[in-house]
């Protein structure tokens, strides 16, 4: 059997950036470029900690944890990142984050959790390879961060935790561009144990104005990444980028500056 010529590995988690600017994400991701995340995002990865150290409580045959034990965790990731983290950059102060974080934590497993039958938690998943023609391969990894498989009267879905200013908006949980991400987790959770789901979930915390979680209804996450018969997926396109070695820049990104991009100081593409 010939061997692929080229296998690229993405993570789950960097869909998002991927096709929001792919020459940033050719910086982070393929040429090892790194910069200090802010204090906004350190924020939500303490209240992914203490909410899955929760959830996993909840889990058959799990040991289960109060509001009060797991929010601990929270502080704790707060207050001592495993990364490179710039407490300066965001206008935010630490004590105002653990206030924020800690109402939010105490929101999502009083009112949000108790909504859902957990299956696992932030599962490890096998890497997926899928076969895109001409010796390229995509292979899709990582572990489900931030995210959870449920059991539903329909099946399984795959409830995903997000964290900022803009995941709620009038009064809904926001599923626009998560698309990717947690169709990436449906596909990889399919082949992993073999068993269909019907579709993902956005369990959103909102860090903006007063706290808020909302969950969003249940929708055909993986489409994105499949495709039609009649229009191509993300991965499609995807590998493209990666047998051409093309990845495209969008001035035009929101993320689109020095604060955000490590590639910022060498690209030309900018203003």
């Amino acid at each position: 059997m010939t061997e692929p010529h080229n296998i690229t590995k993405v993570r789950a988690s960097s869909w998002g950036a991927l096709f929001d600017c792919a020459h940033s994400w050719e910086g982070a991701h393929l040429l090892g470029m790194r910069k200090p995340s802010g204090l906004r995002a350190q924020l939500g990865t303490a209240v992914h900690a203490s909410t899955a150290m929760f959830d996993a409580g909840r889990l058959p045959g799990g040991n289960p944890l109060s509001v009060d034990e797991t929010a601990g965790a929270f502080v704790d990731a707060l207050h001592n990142p495993d990364r490179d983290v710039d407490f300066s950059r965001d206008d935010l102060t630490v004590t105002e984050a653990e206030k924020i974080g800690l109402k939010l934590h105490s929101l999502y497993c009083l009112d949000l959790s108790p909504q859902f039958t957990f299956k696992s938690v932030e599962q490890q998943l096998a890497p997926l390879d899928i076969d895109c023609g001409n010796g390229q391969v995509v292979r899709l990894t990582g572990t489900m961060d931030r995210a959870r498989v449920a059991k539903t009267e329909d099946g399984v879905v795959i409830p995903d935790v997000k964290t900022g200013s803009r995941v709620i908006s009038k009064g809904a949980a926001q599923i626009k561009g998560r698309s990717a991400q947690i169709g990436t987790y449906q596909l990889m959770y399919e082949a992993t144990e073999g068993v269909p789901t019907v579709g993902g979930q956005v369990l959103a915390l909102s860090t903006a104005g007063k706290p808020q979680a909302l969950a969003s209804p249940v929708f055909d996450a993986k489409r994105v990444m499949l495709g039609t018969e009649d229009q191509p997926g993300l991965i499609q396109f995807a590998a493209e980028m990666f047998r051409s070695g093309l990845f495209p820049p969008n001035p035009s990104s929101v993320l689109c500056s020095e604060r955000y991009c490590a590639r910022w100081a060498v690209c030309i593409h900018h203003e």
